[in-house]
């Protein structure tokens, strides 16, 4: 990526979860691919047969008004009064080749990229929960057994007590 130098946090920032799918808002995109907002949703409603649900959606009312409240969107004016669009990992492939720029080429890569990195983190981080998951009922299951170990100890030393019979030490008479 000749010439590109924009940070992975910068772009990770720009990832939300909407609909249980991360996705990008077009406005952040063609910031990222260096086209003015207006011209990307433009050249996506040209090809919209490309952009499938899985693809790309656009947000309804409550969903941009979340955004505006969470800073995600500065405001509705800053859309141009539309509702905005939003791309997932395979909407934002398939808009570098719609946008068809080189800029737009290579920030795809790097915003894909990002997507498997973040993806393969999610998954290590759940390979690992499980894991701690499993240790903590093992060692459940092992409280569980020792306090019954004790338990049989106890048992076992009291029926010992009443069996043997002391010998009287000290004075006798």
């Amino acid at each position: 990526m000749d010439g590109i130098i924009i940070p992975n946090e910068i772009i990770e920032n720009k990832i939300y979860l909407i609909r249980n799918t991360k996705v990008m808002l077009d406005r952040d995109l063609a910031i990222l691919f260096d086209v003015k907002p207006y011209r990307l949703r433009e050249q996506v409603s040209r090809n919209l047969d490309k952009f499938p649900e899985h693809f790309m959606f656009r947000l309804n009312e409550v969903e941009t008004q979340i955004m505006i409240s969470q800073n995600a969107i500065p405001s509705k004016q800053a859309l141009g009064g539309s509702l905005p669009y939003v791309f997932t990992e395979h909407g934002i492939l398939q808009l570098s080749n719609v946008v068809k720029s080189e800029k737009a080429t290579q920030i795809s890569i790097k915003i894909i990229e990002i997507f498997v990195n973040m993806r393969e983190f999610l998954s290590n981080n759940l390979s690992s929960k499980i894991d701690i998951e499993e240790i903590k009922r093992r060692l459940d299951n092992n409280d569980k057994n020792v306090e019954l170990l004790f338990s049989y100890l106890d048992e076992m030393m009291d029926k010992n007590e009443n069996k043997i019979e002391r010998i009287k030490i000290g004075y006798k008479k």
